[in-house]
């Protein structure tokens, strides 16, 4: 015991903190664990949550910028471009930093765990291991989904990652086992959050774990365990529903209504009814420009606070207006999670025409996508429009499409016809229109303050709506899709759900609800869907991502590796 004590006091004297809001800044002796295991435990768990903060981080990065919500104004030295533009390394220190945040969790759960004994503790100690088992079991899955394949490619054989529940006996001898196999990495994690389930009995908020966080990861698990649209898996769907209908039941959280939940973002998560499990972070672990790097900061620039150098791509944008158009510059709303797009409009006001336009190479293959923003002037049911290229400028008559809501359309040059919106025009970052996303800002109103969401109960309802259809039972699925659509647009719920539209609006729901919260490009590729991002953007605009590409999943860290030991396999470098 004294052994194991000394270990875990080895690895978490670095974490530990007096309580969830602070970085950690103190250790103990093995002394202290032993004359005080309740006490003790407090401190060692929260230098486990103080870990997750900078793990939440990379978390967020590498799941939100492999897809395609959002855009960058242009190429970057930074090693998150390397999650926009697929062009996968395995010296990528960010990726570093995941892995090994990660297995510090893992480590110092683990050993929290090894420490106590199975059975005969109090309510308040098992209450504590239960945690541990949920945040050991959530790194497992986050580590898995990063660098494993998607479930449904042959789970028995793709490499997850090393299971290693604690800090070896023999820290000088010690060998460590290579990865284990997806299958294995998934179980591991289903079996860590169904043991927090039994121990966790009390909700201290959405800033720790509890038993409905457990519930809910294992409802998402299942999901991903659920197969594809062409190929379900209906027992593991079910238990999907299962876990999903428990979180529902509990009556722990309820889904905010309409306007509140247009200012999601803003709530801290204490006071967000439908929040269930975050990686909390407080004004007070900034300091000056730390604004700056936080996750919103890349999103916006908010109170002089961050880069804004990263937009709501087209695609989201369009996916956002299909239901009606949402005009920012009137402050008409029409799907509620619009209100989390701020475009920048210029402070002169300068009507214009907006499209997007098809670009071609001199052998006229198209090669990518560009904005237009032309000067327009309107008359009536008659508008024309004027663009300007260094110094040619050619003039169009506008057809109208829906002049309500701005609608025309334009026969271009190039013998194709867009449609785009008559607004104000939106100032540029290089040739990009500027459409900030706040999601990831404004908690408590601090600039970039945000609290990276894990689980809240929309995703449960969405969960539900997935796993059902999957079963056949799409009456059940409407029913829960449409609960999470009638909250952002009132009276617009479905009125069928069947095997030939579930997929393309479950999808379309759970793209525009879960967007910025780095679940996209998991949810495609384990679905067995390529990823494509026909917009304009600095990425390969033609390019579609197979979800058998061996670029759907990050390379384990070189580092990682080379420190290893013992054998630590890599991922293929090719298809």
């Amino acid at each position: 015991m004294k052994k194991i004590l000394t270990m875990i006091v080895a690895v978490a004297c670095m974490f530990t903190a007096c309580d969830i809001e602070r970085l950690p800044n103190s250790s103990m002796a093995a002394e202290t664990v032993i004359a005080d295991p309740d006490a003790s435990l407090d401190a060692l768990l929260n230098g486990v949550y103080a870990q997750m903060k900078d793990w939440s981080d990379v978390m967020h990065r590498c799941g939100e910028y492999a897809g395609d919500n959002i855009v960058i104004r242009g190429s970057s030295t930074d090693a998150f471009y390397e999650f926009i533009s697929y062009s996968r390394t395995p010296n990528n220190y960010r990726l570093q930093s995941f892995w090994d945040n990660s297995y510090k969790a893992i480590a110092q759960t683990s050993n929290i765990i090894k420490m106590m004994p199975p059975e005969g503790n109090t309510p308040e100690i098992d209450n504590k291991l239960g945690e541990c088992y949920f945040m050991r079991g959530l790194m497992y899955f986050y580590l898995c989904r990063a660098y494993g394949r998607p479930y449904y490619q042959n789970p028995e054989s793709n490499r997850g990652v090393p299971i290693e529940n604690g800090t070896p006996d023999d820290l000088f001898n010690m060998q460590l086992s290579d990865r284990a196999s997806v299958k294995e990495t998934y179980e591991q994690a289903v079996s860590d959050l169904k043991a927090a389930a039994d121990l966790l009995t009390v909700n201290n908020g959405p800033a720790y774990a509890s038993q409905e966080a457990a519930w809910a990861l294992l409802s998402r698990i299942y999901l991903y365990m659920s197969g594809t649209w062409d190929s379900p898996n209906a027992e593991y769907a079910r238990l999907s529903v299962e876990y999903a209908d428990k979180v529902i039941a509990s009556g722990t959280y309820t889904l905010l209504e309409r306007n509140a939940f247009m200012k999601y973002n803003t709530f801290t998560p204490d006071n967000n009814s439908e929040s269930i499990f975050v990686v909390q972070r407080v004004a007070s672990e900034f300091s000056g420009y730390d604004h700056y790097y936080g996750i919103g900061g890349m999103y916006g620039n908010i109170g002089g606070m961050g880069w804004g150098e990263m937009y709501a791509s087209a695609k989201h944008i369009a996916l956002l207006d299909e239901t009606g158009r949402n005009d920012w510059r009137n402050n008409k709303i029409v799907d509620a999670r619009a209100a989390f797009i701020e475009p920048q409009y210029a402070e002169k006001e300068q009507p214009v025409f907006r499209f997007i336009k098809k670009v071609y190479n001199a052998d006229k293959v198209q090669t990518n996508f560009n904005y237009v923003q032309a000067n327009v002037t309107v008359n009536g049911n008659t508008a024309t429009c004027t663009e300007v290229i260094g110094e040619k400028s050619t003039a169009y008559t506008l057809t109208p499409v829906d002049t309500e809501q701005g609608i025309w359309s334009i026969k271009y040059e190039d013998g194709e016809t867009y449609t785009g919106y008559i607004d104000q025009y939106i100032s540029l970052n290089r040739v990009y229109p500027m459409f900030y996303i706040v999601k990831c800002s404004r908690e408590g109103e601090e600039s970039h303050l945000h609290s990276p969401v894990i689980t809240r109960l929309a995703e449960m309802y969405l969960n539900k709506a997935e796993a059902a259809a999957k079963t056949g039972d799409y009456a059940t699925a409407r029913e829960a899709l449409n609960i999470v659509r009638e909250r952002s647009l009132p009276g617009k719920g479905y009125a069928a759900l069947t095997a030939a539209n579930a997929e393309t609006l479950i999808e379309k729901e759970r793209t525009l609800e879960l967007a910025f919260q780095a679940e996209r490009s998991y949810d495609v590729y384990r679905n067995g869907r390529s990823l494509t991002r026909q917009y304009p953007g600095p990425h390969n605009a033609m390019e579609e991502v197979q979800p058998t590409d061996f670029r759907v999943v990050y390379f384990i860290p070189q580092n990682a590796i080379n420190s290893y030991s013992g054998t630590l396999t890599q991922n293929p470098i090719s298809n």
